[in-house]
């Protein structure tokens, strides 16, 4: 029975419909595993009471959105601060109830009280329920603190798929 839940996260990791590949940015060092092709993109962004450029690397694929945002501080001592407030921001934006959160550390990431993982239950512009998986989660760097957010968007939660983007999440 132990064996089950390794079963699932393979399989997932198998499907046909999701052609996982490890993906690399020029904007940062994290390695994503993401199932498909992603698409890339750039914009300006208030955080932390500053304008900063916020990148993302994102694809769909088997009914899903899959997606890594990225922005660099150069304080380092409002990572907190804006990672609760894009965490807010988010939620907000997506409607979102039955939240369930718990701590989330990557490993390389710097401990960060508002790191953390979460799901819930959103509603999309058109009324329709989605399913969201998302993490958010800091690394210090020379030039400062660079905050991560990425998520799995669904119209069913599937963990194991979840799971198997979060695990390629490998900070280099």
């Amino acid at each position: 029975m132990r064996c089950l839940p390794v079963f699932v996260l393979a399989l997932a990791a198998c499907s046909p419909t999701l052609n996982w590949r490890s993906v690399r940015s020029d904007q940062h060092a994290l390695q994503m595993l993401l199932p498909c092709k992603p698409d890339k993109g750039t914009r300006e962004v208030p955080m932390a009471g500053a304008s900063v450029p916020l990148d993302m690397q994102g694809c769909e694929a088997g009914g899903a959105t899959f997606a890594v945002s990225h922005v660099r501080l150069a304080d380092p001592a409002r990572a907190d601060e804006a990672l609760a407030g894009w965490r807010s921001a988010t939620l907000a934006n997506w409607h979102a109830s039955a939240v369930q959160e718990q701590p989330f550390a990557l490993p390389g990431s710097t401990p960060q009280p508002a790191g953390v993982r979460l799901q819930a239950q959103g509603q999309r512009a058109d009324g329709r329920i989605f399913s969201a998986q998302a993490v958010w989660f800091a690394r210090r760097s020379p030039a400062g603190v660079e905050l991560f957010h990425a998520l799995v968007l669904a119209d069913q939660p599937d963990t194991a798929v979840a799971d198997t983007f979060f695990a390629g999440l490998k900070l280099q």
